[in-house]
């Protein structure tokens, strides 16, 4: 499982801070390099994430692991008054942090420091609460969603996106080559940290997709469990809600 996998080999410390370490890191090209790598697609795969939570008229939304905080400020779209970003990355939040004062959303957007195995909410906080290409790097996925389904209202709306692999030929032998070859010589090409891209292709290969995390996520708890594969399922959108 994708778990076990981590950005820097023997360096004495957990995934978790392996993980901030990383972003940090690559806080201050990770926009540009996301848009390369996913050749623009993800704004469109976000797009539909904030469809469906247009859908329930959140007054709440969290988003974990914000990072530069994109879905975020898409969120400003809905009709919620509070959206707050939380990622354990400070890097990336500052960035985030800038972009949400030029576009004027200080008033409705916070972008906070958060564990998403403890988050520092209350129960039944949220009406909706998003990850995008955020859950397989949760130290303990179980323990992380566990918390996402605590902190969200019973009749809310949880929403992943995140890379998944094809399964249909050529796509998947496409996918393949991309992520082993193609995806850390673009990394190597645009930061300094080759590993970062490395650890992000491979966490994407080993991560459980499809029916296996809509499985993961009903032995949580969660209800109305539905994945919908994004072009020829090189990401996947899932979509859940709390009893």
């Amino acid at each position: 499982m994708s778990q076990n996998v981590t950005p820097y080999k023997d360096s004495g410390l957990g995934k978790k801070e392996q993980v901030a370490q990383m972003f940090d890191t690559i806080s201050g090209n990770y926009d540009g390099l996301n848009r390369v790598i996913s050749f623009g697609i993800d704004i469109k795969w976000r797009k539909k994430v904030l469809k469906i939570v247009s859908a329930k008229n959140p007054e709440r939304i969290l988003d974990i692991a914000t990072g530069t905080g994109d879905l975020a400020i898409l969120m400003a779209e809905t009709s919620a008054k509070e959206i707050i970003g939380a990622d354990i990355s400070e890097g990336m939040m500052e960035v985030g942090r800038k972009k949400v004062s030029e576009k004027g959303l200080d008033n409705r957007i916070k972008l906070v420091y958060g564990d998403s195995e403890n988050l520092p909410f209350e129960d039944n906080y949220f009406d909706a609460i998003t990850v995008a290409f955020g859950v397989r790097n949760f130290e303990t996925l179980e323990k992380g969603l566990a918390e996402i389904l605590r902190v969200l209202k019973p009749n809310g709306v949880f929403v992943i996106l995140e890379t998944s692999v094809p399964v249909k030929f050529p796509f998947k032998q496409g996918y393949n080559i991309y992520c082993k070859y193609l995806m850390p010589l673009i990394g190597k090409m645009f930061s300094k940290d080759q590993s970062a891209y490395t650890y992000l292709s491979k966490s994407a290969s080993v991560f459980p997709h499809g029916e296996a995390l809509n499985n993961i996520l009903r032995k949580i708890g969660f209800i109305e469990v539905k994945n919908m594969p994004q072009t020829f399922g090189a990401a996947t959108i899932y979509s859940a809600s709390k009893q």
